[in-house]
C-alpha cells in the first residue's frame, strides 16, 4: 500500500515512529507510521502547528513449516531440536513408522519435508511431499543413481525444488573439496577411514571421495603391484584409490584421505562425534531448498 498522509491527533508526540502488527487469517503485515509536527509564526503573537502522519504497510515473511520423515531415528530427533532453534523456522510435523505427528496437509505454505528414511521410499515421498505444495530435502545414504535420475525428471515436470545431499556435513563437504585440490599434485592416495560400529562398509563418505577423485582423469598409485593383496584395503573404481576401513567400539566416525609424493605425505582428516554436526548443513539445505524449482544434488552446490 502506498505511503499515505492524514492530520495526527494532537496528544501524538512530535516525530515519533511507530510499528504495529496487523493479522488477517495467517497473514502478518507490518505497519509503520512516522508522526511529524511542524510549527510556523503565523503572526507576532500567533503560531500555528502542522502535523502529518506517513504509513506503510509490507508483509513479513513467515516461517518456514518442516515435516521431519524419519523423527525416531537419532538424527531424526536431533533434526526436531535443531529446526526448533533456527531462526524463521518451525517444526510443523514429525513422521516415522512408528510415530505419527502432524499431518503435511496443514503445512503447506513454505513447507518442506526432511527425509531420513531409506532408498526404498523416497521418490514416493518425494512426489507424496510435491502433491502437497511441499519441497524436500533428502538425506538417505546410498540412495540409487536411477531413483535420483527419476526424481530430477519429476520435480523438473512438477516445477518443484528437491535436494539431494550425500551428506550433510560441512566438514566432509570441505575434507572432499581439499582431497580434489591435492590430486592435482600428488599421484599417490589411499583413505583410511573409521567407526565404532558399521553394518555397510566402505562408508558412503568414503565412496563419495574415491567416486570424486576417480572422476578427474587421474590414475594414482601406479607403483603398486600389491593390487590382489586382500590386506592393502579395497580398491574403489578404475584409478587405483584404496580404502580402509577400521572399526572398533568408541572410535569416533574419521576419514582420513592420504597423498603423497616424493619425499613428504600430505593428509587431510575428519572426524564426526555426533549427529549435531549434521544439523548446520541441514539448516542450510532447509534455507535453500525453498527457492528451487527443481532437483539439486549435493549440498556442497550452496558452500
Amino acid at each position: 500500500m502506498p505511503a499515505s498522509t492524514s492530520h495526527c491527533p494532537p496528544n501524538f508526540p512530535p516525530n515519533k515512529i511507530t510499528h504495529f502488527q496487523l493479522k488477517e487469517g495467517e497473514a502478518m503485515e507490518s505497519l509503520s507510521c512516522h508522526f511529524q509536527f511542524t510549527f510556523h509564526r503565523v503572526s507576532k503573537n500567533v503560531k500555528a502547528r502542522s502535523s502529518s502522519v506517513s504509513c506503510s504497510i509490507q508483509p513479513t515473511q513467515s516461517n518456514i513449516k518442516v515435516v521431519i520423515n524419519g523423527a525416531a531415528k537419532e538424527i531424526g530427533r536431533a533434526a526436531v531440536l535443531a529446526v526448533t532453534k533456527a531462526r524463521g523456522m518451525e517444526v510443523a510435523g514429525a513422521v516415522d513408522k512408528q510415530f505419527v505427528g502432524e499431518d503435511i496437509g496443514k503445512s503447506k505454505e513454505t513447507g518442506v519435508v526432511v527425509d531420513f528414511t531409506d532408498p526404498s521410499t523416497v521418490y514416493d515421498n518425494v512426489k507424496q511431499a510435491t502433491a502437497f505444495g511441499m519441497r524436500s530435502v533428502v538425506y538417505v545414504p546410498r540412495i540409487k543413481v536411477d531413483t535420483v535420475g527419476a526424481l530430477s525428471a519429476f520435480c523438473d515436470k512438477a516445477s518443484m525444488g528437491c535436494l539431494v545431499a550425500p551428506t550433510l556435513s560441512i566438514g566432509s563437504i570441505l575434507l572432499q573439496q581439499a582431497a580434489i585440490s591435492a590430486s592435482f599434485h600428488y599421484n599417490n592416495v589411499e583413505i583410511l577411514e573409521s567407526a565404532a560400529d558399521a553394518t555397510d562398509l566402505p562408508s558412503a563418505d568414503a565412496v563419495q571421495i574415491a567416486k570424486n577423485l576417480s572422476n578427474l582423469g587421474q590414475f594414482y598409485n601406479k607403483g603398486d603391484i600389491t593390487t590382489d593383496v586382500a590386506a592393502r584395503g579395497q580398491v574403489l573404481g578404475e584409478d587405483g584409490v584404496r580404502v580402509h576401513s577400521m572399526v572398533l567400539p568408541g572410535l569416533p566416525s574419521s576419514t582420513t584421505v592420504y597423498f603423497s609424493g616424493p619425499g613428504e605425505v600430505y593428509s587431510v582428516k575428519h572426524d564426526i562425534t555426533g549427529v549435531q554436526s549434521l544439523m548446520p548443513g541441514l539448516i542450510l539445505a532447509i534455507r535453500k531448498v525453498i527457492r528451487l524449482k527443481n532437483l539439486v544434488y549435493g549440498l556442497e552446490k550452496f558452500l
